[in-house]
């Protein structure tokens, strides 16, 4: 079983996987940057040298570590300057991943501000295949979307459509968010549900190009469109679900990494523990 969650890099990125063992990680993902702003600071050989190192004095497999991109930019902006930012920020975060030899960089797919979506998907799909030109063996995964206003990738048809438009094919795959396809409108609430929404993605988009699982619970109900991660079991997903989609990913052998809170009802070491139980 690979599974675990989003570490933290504070102190230096090599941190990162100092948390994921302390967790008891099989997998993890990361920011390799402050994730709130645009500037990033060159990753040191020092700092690239003790991560690669940790990690493999770890019982973790490379191939179930992952980064994500920052929060900022916006690969189906209207913008033309925000557009260039965007499309930079992913070529540079796709070298970084290569650097650190972390095998898959996850993104999110933009806003098209109201510009409508064949707008929207046109520019991000201009966006992926820029950053899908650079020479490494990094793998740029789209990750489906809640349905918010102005957004695109909720749908799974959509979803594969904007996929098979992006070349090489090598170089892209995909991250399936639980809270994002149930608030999406898929259901995921009992095994037969699970079947049901995993085989649609299959259609679509293929069960093949599925490389990393962001397992979350949802705050919201089925089909609200609202993007807020709960604790395992406890939210509109519920346990029948969740333990569902666990065995699936396993049996599937994808690696599945946990983005739910920290509060006073859980933390990660609870939420990772719950996890393991529902295998």
């Amino acid at each position: 079983m690979q599974i675990g969650c989003h570490v933290s890099i504070s102190g230096s990125i090599d941190k990162s996987v100092d948390n994921a063992v302390e967790r008891e990680c099989s997998a993890f993902q990361i920011f390799t940057r402050n994730p709130r702003g645009w500037h990033a600071k060159e990753l040191v050989p020092e700092d690239i040298g003790t991560f690669k190192s940790k990690l493999q004095a770890s019982k973790i497999d490379r191939l179930a570590t992952c980064a994500h991109m920052p929060y900022l930019p916006n690969l189906a902006t209207p913008k033309d300057d925000g557009f260039a930012k965007s499309v930079q920020t992913l070529i540079d975060e796709v070298k970084r991943c290569a650097q650190l030899g972390i095998p898959y960089l996850v993104t999110h797919l933009g806003s098209h501000l109201g510009t409508g979506e064949e707008a929207g998907i046109k520019r991000l799909v201009e966006g992926l295949t820029k950053a899908g030109e650079t020479k490494n063996d990094v793998i740029i995964l789209l990750e489906n979307t809640a349905g918010q206003k102005n957004s695109v990738g909720s749908d799974f048809k959509q979803l594969g459509e904007i996929f098979k438009q992006l070349k090489p094919a090598k170089k892209f795959g995909i991250c399936l968010d639980t809270c994002h396809a149930f608030v999406a409108g898929y259901d995921l609430k009992t095994k037969k549900d699970v079947e049901k929404t995993f085989s649609e993605f299959d259609l679509h988009v293929g069960l093949e190009n599925l490389k990393i699982l962001h397992l979350n619970d949802a705050r919201g109900e089925l089909g609200c469109n609202l993007d807020r991660h709960y604790h395992l079991g406890l939210g509109g997903i519920g346990k029948e679900g969740i333990s569902a989609v666990v065995k699936f990913a396993n049996k599937k052998k994808i690696p599945i990494i946990l983005e739910t809170p920290i509060d006073d009802d859980r933390d990660d070491f609870e939420n990772i523990r719950v996890a393991k139980g529902f295998a």
